[in-house]
């Protein structure tokens, strides 16, 4: 009984001490971490003031935009006024734009997705002839500029009669090198082949097996191939603008250019609705990331075979 009471006070004691001596290591740490943190903040200043800049103009009129400080409002507040100018010019061409760029950017990236994730599950767990030849080639369409497929795609839809229509933009849109890539790492890091192997000895079929078991391990994966082609379509620029002729088919990126050449004179009023239109195309990007981040975690099947 007097051995246990007498070794508490020791316990005791040498907590004391632990933490008496870890607690200048932690000060320690959190000092050496000021640079890092230091350079972190100026990055995030660096992404976030152009973004401040688009808010702050679009509060603007003509006169205000060009002739005030750009990183702060001027004494109108105009935000409501540019939006119903945004909205109701030439008949709501903008809106037509948006539900262009929606369509691009909504079909592109989904069936895109889905596409890339079959094939890199493909490339990840079945062995067939070629198939290091057929990876390999994918990783050099990644090296490829997109600009430089711009020319032979325009030809290629010219031969076939489909430029100037809405799948000359959409079926280039389809095709994403990098979410093979990125899905054929993650279907043979995170997809265990017991899995596999349960699935069809429980009578399902290959592509009922891809569909249950596969793509729900590989959800982190996906929805960053999915974040990726969304945001990638929604800001081609280039290949809609060789394809498209027709500003009804215009997505927003090509469609604000086309304003911004036509300003100036008495079109002097097309600035604050061009800067409007640009910060309300971000918003779907926005809310697009936010929906999304609950789903971009991994380790989904961790835990479900044991070693």
């Amino acid at each position: 009984m007097s051995q246990q009471t007498a070794s508490a006070p020791v316990s005791i004691s040498q907590e004391t001490a632990t933490t008496q001596v870890s607690s200048p290591r932690s000060r320690q740490f959190s000092g050496s971490n000021v640079g890092a943190m230091t350079f972190l903040i100026i990055c995030t200043l660096y992404f976030l003031i152009p973004f401040f800049w688009l808010i702050v103009s679009a509060t603007k009129n003509t006169g205000d935009l060009f002739n005030t400080f750009g990183l702060w409002f001027a004494s109108s507040f105009n935000l409501w006024s540019n939006l119903h100018q945004l909205l109701t010019y030439s008949d709501g061409l903008y809106v037509h734009w948006m539900l262009n760029t929606l369509l691009y950017a909504g079909v592109g990236s989904v069936v895109g997705t889905f596409l890339a994730a079959m094939a890199g599950y493909a490339l990840a767990k079945y062995d067939f002839h070629g198939r290091d030849l057929i990876f390999a080639m994918i990783l050099g369409a990644i090296l490829i500029p997109a600009t430089a497929l711009a020319l032979p795609l325009y030809l290629m839809m010219s031969g076939v009669g489909l430029t100037n229509t809405i799948w000359s933009v959409l079926l280039p849109s389809l095709v994403s090198p990098f979410g093979v890539y990125l899905s054929r790492i993650y279907a043979s890091s995170s997809v265990p082949n017991e899995l596999l192997e349960s699935a069809r000895i429980d009578g399902a079929g290959e592509f009922h097996t891809f569909l249950t078991v596969a793509m729900r391990l590989m959800i982190p994966a996906l929805v960053t191939i999915l974040l990726f082609q969304f945001v990638a379509i929604w800001n081609n620029y280039f290949l809609p603008l060789i394809m498209l002729s027709n500003q009804n088919l215009f997505p927003i990126s090509v469609g604000l250019e086309t304003w911004n050449i036509t300003t100036g004179g008495a079109n002097n009023f097309l600035y604050p609705l061009i800067v409007t239109g640009a910060l309300v195309s971000s918003i779907p990007l926005l809310i697009g990331c936010i929906l999304l981040q609950r789903f971009w975690r991994g380790g989904l099947g961790a835990g479900s075979v044991k070693g």
